[in-house]
């Protein structure tokens, strides 16, 4: 029986550059995570005939919210949903998904790398037909929407068993829940020579992936454990975990200090990675040796051919405007173009679609090809493989061969957290006004040459996008002022720092950053207006 409920709006239900992210407790208050599902459906009309794709990263009230999610969607006259078994399923597989089934659209409850549980974060990242995240116009009239919902919609119905695979129906919906894990290793097969890479673990390489007690761990280990042999026990964190185990599921510095530890240590294996909570990011390791995201791209832009699905070239590469320009030195010897783009994956999928690009990437710890709509862990890690096993070289080696050939940036992202909104608006407000005079100012050795705030005008629909503050100094450096978007609370301020350089490749990173530091503090008057004298996370 279909039984609508009267319901009042909550006023906080704008989504950010990953979707509608708040702490687990907000969006188990009464009706709110019902109000934002039937602000989707009210803004895309008519559900009959509608297909879409469901499933999440497994963190605290994700069972709870897929059921809400199944029964609002057989009330709203949803044809077919298509759910990972138990639930579970990653945004890249998702993604993939949603593409190879035409479906019109899909959601994955995911707060990506935010921490899970009862007094963590949870997340709905809600995709249009092209499997990746929904444009910004889209999403404003599901604000909108949200703002006045009076009512929804939801059948009164049991339970659906998810453990069990096959089709189900609930009322007139049709229910399909699939093997999550065994479409996504098809899709990578297609992609890689998985042979080359059987025989590199053959040979006695030897790795550690960090599922970080999310939901790559089931991916992981059908891939690199029983597919091309790594040994067993080379997957870790494997079981996705409610409250990720008390880790922190997102593989950077500060929070997969124990991965990037071990790789440092006497124990350390020929590579390393790890994935975050959705899936969609990762992190680089080799023995004694961490590989920025920014080079990450990079690296792998410069070397495509080697992959057999790019083996016949690609379109181009993009980045975002916080990334460094590591991608575009490459892509410009290279004769490729280089588009850059506002930090959030929904602006690549323009250039995707409209064939401008195939390969791209953010600071973020996130990178992907054309072959999805959203950024891929596993897929970035099995590039990496791939490329060690083409060259018979070493993380470290390919990396520096790439500074030699392309110079290196010095890089780095300073987060300041939990920042009160209102500080954090008025101190990018204050800066933004303050950029027109810095031009031509000179801070030691540093000379500006350009101050504006980031403008992007997106070359398929014309739409027109400002995303953070960029100071550009004579000698190539940069620095980038963002708030960030992916928060459930409060207001983040990212601080990126870039410093070319073809000389010197070997030097410690924050020391050639020291100075370039001390200038962003200085003037946003960061210790001023926050009462930070550091970053909570160097990354």
């Amino acid at each position: 029986m279909i039984k609508t409920i009267a319901t009042t709006p909550y006023a906080d239900q704008k989504m950010g550059t990953g979707g509608l992210r708040k702490k687990t407790k907000v969006m188990m208050q009464p009706n709110y995570f019902e109000n934002f599902i039937q602000s989707i459906f009210n803004t895309v009309g008519d559900m009959k005939g509608k297909v879409f794709v469901v499933g999440g990263d497994g963190r605290y009230y994700n069972q709870t919210a897929i059921q809400k999610l199944i029964k609002m969607a057989a009330a709203n006259g949803v044809k077919k949903l298509i759910i990972g078994q138990n639930g579970f399923l990653s945004t890249p597989a998702g993604s993939h998904l949603m593409l190879k089934n035409h479906t019109n659209g899909g959601f994955i409850l995911s707060a990506s790398h935010n921490p899970g549980g009862e007094n963590g974060d949870f997340g709905i990242k809600y995709a249009n037909e092209t499997g990746g995240q929904v444009p910004t116009s889209v999403s404003d009239k599901i604000y909108a929407n949200s703002k006045n919902i009076s009512e929804y919609k939801i059948y009164d119905a049991p339970d659906v068993d998810l453990s069990k695979l096959g089709t189900v129906k609930l009322g007139d919906m049709e229910i399909e829940i699939i093997d999550s894990v065994k479409d996504y290793v098809e899709m990578m097969q297609e992609i890689f020579d998985f042979d080359a890479l059987k025989k590199l673990f053959k040979s006695g390489f030897t790795m550690r992936f960090d599922a970080m007690n999310a939901v790559t761990g089931p991916y992981a280990i059908r891939i690199f454990e029983e597919i091309l042999g790594a040994a067993k026990g080379s997957v870790t964190h494997a079981v996705p975990l409610p409250d990720f185990g008390g880790l922190h599921p997102d593989p950077n510095l500060t929070y997969a200090k124990h991965l990037v530890d071990f790789m440092f240590s006497d124990k350390a294996t020929d590579f390393a990675g790890a994935n975050d909570g959705d899936g969609d990011r990762n992190m680089i390791l080799g023995r004694s040796f961490f590989v920025t995201p920014s080079d990450s791209l990079a690296i792998l832009a410069d070397n495509y051919r080697y992959i057999p699905a790019y083996k016949n070239g690609i379109y181009g590469v993009a980045k975002s405007a916080a990334t460094s320009t590591a991608v575009c030195r490459v892509a410009e010897k290279n004769n490729l173009p280089c588009y850059v783009v506002p930090t959030g994956w929904k602006y690549f999928v323009n250039l995707m679609d409209s064939k401008r690009i195939t390969l791209c990437g953010e600071e973020s710890f996130g990178s992907g090809s054309s072959h999805i709509r959203e950024k891929d862990g596993i897929w970035a890690i099995l590039f990496w493989l791939s490329i060690i096993a083409a060259t018979g070289k070493s993380v470290a080696e390919i990396t520096r061969e790439n500074w030699k050939k392309y110079g290196r940036s010095y890089y780095m992202r300073f987060d300041f957290e939990g920042l009160e909104t209102d500080v954090a608006d008025k101190l990018m407000a204050d800066l933004e006004n303050k950029l027109p005079a810095l031009a031509g100012q000179k801070f030691g050795t540093y000379e500006v040459s350009e101050a504006a705030p980031f403008v992007y005008n997106d070359p398929v629909d014309g739409s027109v996008t400002k995303n953070g503050l960029v100071i550009d100094f004579t000698n190539g450096s940069k620095i980038t002022y963002r708030l960030s978007g992916t928060g459930s609370s409060g207001a983040t301020l990212r601080v990126y720092l870039e410093r070319p350089e073809y000389k010197d490749l070997e030097e410690d990173t924050l020391t050639m950053l020291k100075d370039l530091l001390k200038i962003a503090m200085d003037v946003a008057e960061i210790t001023k207006r926050t009462g930070k004298t550091k970053a909570d996370v160097n990354t």
